[in-house]
C-alpha cells in the first residue's frame, strides 16, 4: 500500500513538472510584418533622425549610422545576474558553475524610402553572457509589444521634428 501510494505521489509530482504548451511559432512573414512600419514622408533623413533617438530613449547605444543605405546599428547592456541563481550553480556545480551575467540587446534598423513613404524595418536580438564571459543563449526578440513601443518613439519624434518643437 505504501509503494502504491509513493508510486502515485511520485506521478503525480511529474505530472505537475510537465511543460505547458507553447504559443505556435511565428512565421517569417508574421514576424516581419510587426518589425516593419511605414511613416507619411518622403523625408528619408528625418526619419533616420527619429530612429537613432528613439534608440536613444530605450537606453541604446548607437554603434553605426550608415546614411546612404539607411542602416542603423545600436546596443544596450543589462546586468541580469542573480545572486539566488548564482548561489545555486556555485553550490552544486562550483567551479564549473554558469549563469546569466549580462543580456545584451543588439537592434539593427533599416530605412528606406518608398514613393511618398519611409518604411523602417528594425530587428531586436537579446544575447546573454554567462559569468565566465561567453555567450548562453542567443534569440530574436519576438514581443509584439516591443517593437510597437519603439515604432510609437519614432513615430512621436516625426511629429515633434515636424512641428519643429524642442
Amino acid at each position: 500500500m505504501k509503494k502504491t501510494t509513493s508510486l502515485i505521489g511520485l506521478t503525480l509530482l511529474l505530472s505537475a513538472c510537465a511543460s505547458m504548451d507553447k504559443a505556435p511559432l511565428k512565421t517569417q512573414l508574421q514576424v516581419r510584418e510587426f518589425q516593419t512600419r511605414s511613416f507619411e514622408t518622403p523625408k528619408t533623413n528625418d526619419v533616420l533622425s527619429a530612429v537613432v533617438e528613439a534608440f536613444q530613449d530605450q537606453g541604446f547605444m548607437v554603434k553605426n549610422v550608415v546614411p546612404e543605405v539607411g542602416l542603423v546599428s545600436s546596443s544596450r547592456d543589462v546586468d541580469v545576474e542573480d545572486i539566488n541563481e548564482a548561489f545555486m550553480q556555485r553550490f552544486f556545480f562550483g567551479q564549473n558553475a554558469r549563469w546569466g551575467k549580462i543580456s545584451s540587446i543588439e537592434a539593427t534598423a533599416n530605412v528606406k524610402t518608398q514613393g511618398q513613404k519611409t518604411k523602417v524595418r528594425v530587428t531586436f536580438q537579446e544575447k546573454v553572457l554567462n559569468n565566465m564571459g561567453t555567450v548562453d543563449h542567443v534569440k530574436t526578440i519576438e514581443d509584439q509589444r516591443f517593437y510597437q513601443d519603439f515604432f510609437d518613439k519614432v513615430g512621436k519624434s516625426i511629429f515633434i521634428e515636424g512641428q519643429k518643437v524642442y
